[in-house]
């Protein structure tokens, strides 16, 4: 299988040619956009312990107290937006409009996440059963200490923010290491922090490559949550296995779609399309291949040409999309390409030719096998599949087989019928008549399945992540038949036998 060519996390410490600073480049116009510190191993030391200080502040707060501060933090984002989205612009290639977007939707986690944690992680009563009937059940969750967060460069404001929104608002310290290439919007969300609290750095960035991700690994964290590819998730969880320091991993990759033969095609079309190219292919959210029916195919194939013709990538404000963030992916998309056609998949719009660096024009296969790497490999690049397939039946035989079970879109008039279909799917995520537009649901949890996801963000089950449960058991009045001791009467253990019997041997 062909990796995502962000790189294998290495070991520390670096060679003397390693240089000591990161210099990040705008991938559109290879002009420097900031330089920032490579730190090491004892400025990451040095991170963690400030945080753990400043999480005991944080952690004896109350969910209300945190919930004001979050979203004073939350409103200073919005109304600085516009630096972030320019910052963002430069760091990645992203049109102006795509680097909003990505904005606002991780400003809507931090406000859903604060406005929810009391809800989702406050103490509840649980009832009791008729053997344990004198005793009062309660359950809690904690936070955990300090969170290391590995960031992502294809979407690097809201990716990173689906960990460190949730763990924040759980009660967590959180040092965030931002991804090479996108080091600057890491170090301004940590800056913002700390004008709403200057004296207690809950947020920090530790700037640097992968060195440094391999000493927060090492750091005595309390947990790591990393986004990104196959191979960088491996690597972090192979580290963090010799401390035992638990990990939620969100790979990335793309999802499928299914079109059902009632489908509204153009609407279908639109949204693979969409799912394929916007951010240039570069969103764990968005589509890799879609399976249609024979019936439906030629249709449905003609119209994804139409709407890939359409696109134009490039760096001015019309552009469709920018450039690739990643230059070393270029070439796995190449590698992807070029293996789809050698095993029979056939170029409907754009080839090999498309690919003009930094940039690659839209890219439709169809009748790619089903071994191909185009497939099999995770899929970051402007490039859409399009299979025919028996139906649907035979359309998630294949979905289950290629094991990236992250998102299912699937299209149909028939929405009654989708759940059970979507039973049969071994992914995280399944929507209906929609491709990517799940990502703008905070409360809706976000994980894969499998090796394609430990663990989730976003949602109820984004905060209990970042959470230790404790559970409270108090006993409130003495029982007349009493079992648990040494010193219990023949007669007690008779009735609670009759009682048994009663309540659990009858029918019903």
């Amino acid at each position: 299988m062909v990796e995502s060519a962000q790189p294998m996390m290495a070991a520390l410490p670096g060679g003397p040619d390693r240089p000591n600073i990161v210099t990040i480049r705008d991938p559109r116009t290879d002009e420097t956009v900031g330089d920032y510190a490579i730190m090491g191993a004892r400025d990451v030391e040095h991170a963690v312990r400030a945080a753990k200080r400043a999480e005991k502040w944080w952690a004896g707060m109350t969910f209300a107290a945190r919930k004001r501060i979050l979203l004073a933090w939350k409103r200073l984002i919005a109304r600085r937006a516009g630096e972030l989205v320019e910052l963002l612009s430069a760091e990645t290639g992203k049109p102006e409009a795509d680097a909003a977007i990505e904005v606002m939707l991780a400003v809507q986690n931090l406000d859903w996440a604060a406005r929810n944690a009391a809800r989702a992680l406050g103490r509840r009563n649980l009832r009791s059963t008729w053997l344990s009937r004198n005793q009062h059940a309660s359950v809690g969750y904690l936070p955990l200490g300090v969170v290391g967060v590995l960031g992502a460069w294809n979407n690097p404001v809201f990716t990173p923010m689906g960990s460190i929104a949730y763990a924040m608002a759980a009660g967590n310290a959180v040092v965030f290491k931002p991804h090479e290439l996108t080091t600057g919007v890491g170090v301004w969300l940590a800056r913002s922090w700390a004008e709403i609290e200057p004296d207690q750095p809950v947020l920090q960035a530790v700037t640097g490559d992968d060195r440094t991700g391999v000493a927060l690994c090492r750091a005595a964290v309390d947990k790591i949550a990393y986004a990104g590819s196959e191979q960088g998730a491996r690597a972090v969880i192979a580290e963090c296995s010799r401390s035992l320091t638990p990990v939620v991993v969100e790979r990335s990759g793309k999802g499928s779609m299914v079109v059902h033969v009632d489908a509204r095609l153009r609407d279908a079309a639109q949204a693979a399309v969409f799912g394929a190219m916007s951010n240039a292919g570069q969103n764990v959210t968005g589509i890799q291949r879609a399976y249609v029916p024979a019936s439906i195919y030629e249709p449905f194939l003609d119209l994804v040409a139409e709407q890939a013709t359409a696109l134009r990538p490039g760096a001015d404000r019309r552009a469709s999309y920018g450039p690739m963030i990643l230059e070393p992916q270029i070439e796995v998309v190449r590698k992807q390409v070029r293996d789809a056609l050698a095993r029979g998949g056939r170029a409907v719009v754009g080839g090999l030719d498309s690919i003009r660096e930094p940039y690659i024009e839209p890219i439709v296969l169809t009748e790619v096998p089903e071994d191909s790497i185009a497939v099999t490999g995770e899929g970051i690049g402007p490039v859409l599949i399009v299979n025919k397939v028996a139906d649907i039946d035979e359309a998630a035989e294949r979905i289950n087989a290629a094991s990236n079970g992250i998102a299912v879109s699937v299209f149909t008039r028939d929405v009654a019928e989708v759940a059970a279909f979507a039973e049969k799917l071994r992914v995280g995520v399944v929507t209906i008549n929609s491709s990517s537009a799940y990502a703008g649901i905070p409360a809706l949890p976000f994980g894969g399945v499998g090796e394609y996801g430990q663990g989730h963000s976003h949602g109820v089950q984004g905060l209990q992540e970042f959470s230790r449960t404790l559970a409270i058991a108090r006993k409130r009045y003495r029982v007349q038949v009493h079992l648990s001791t040494f010193h219990r009467h023949r007669r007690h253990l008779r009735a609670a036998r009759v009682m048994f019997g009663l309540r659990h041997g009858r029918p019903g």
